[in-house]
């Protein structure tokens, strides 16, 4: 499956060692992108991750290499700005937060994979079709 993953999946997948998340971001068929914006969050987060996983600081670190290899990392600049324009006017009223994942989804033309339910409910009402809440696609 190729899809563009929001930063609550990696979040996720950082917390334990085996879980089905990281099993869905480490199988090799599946071909993942993520905004550069996910290193921002995690970064601000690393300490809840720390807290509340059950790995030590070092497993933590291993797990993000590994995890990072998995994933292409888009720079937003990449992205053309229109395209941009049109995922905040999506997401303006949801979360702005969001609008990098969308915008990228949209300039790959693939899926965004998301556990957010008020954002998949918010872009389902503005008829916007790409986007797949997370428990569809973990087997």
């Amino acid at each position: 499956m190729k899809a563009v993953i929001d930063t609550n999946i990696i979040f996720s997948s950082l917390l334990k060692r085996e879980s089905k998340i990281k099993s869905f971001i480490l199988d090799p068929s599946n071909e993942l992108y993520c905004c550069n914006f996910s290193f921002i969050e995690l970064f601000k987060y690393k300490d809840r991750i720390e807290k509340i996983s059950e790995l030590d600081f070092d497993d933590i670190i291993d797990s993000m290499r590994i995890l990072f290899s998995k994933i292409s990392f888009i720079r937003e600049k990449a992205i053309p700005p229109e395209i941009a324009k049109e995922a905040y006017k999506l997401c303006s009223d949801i979360d702005e937060k969001d609008t990098p994942f969308i915008a990228l989804a949209s300039f790959l033309d693939i899926p965004l994979i998301t556990r957010d339910k008020k954002l998949i409910s918010g872009l389902k009402r503005k008829r916007f079709r790409k986007v797949i809440p997370l428990d569809s696609v973990l087997v």
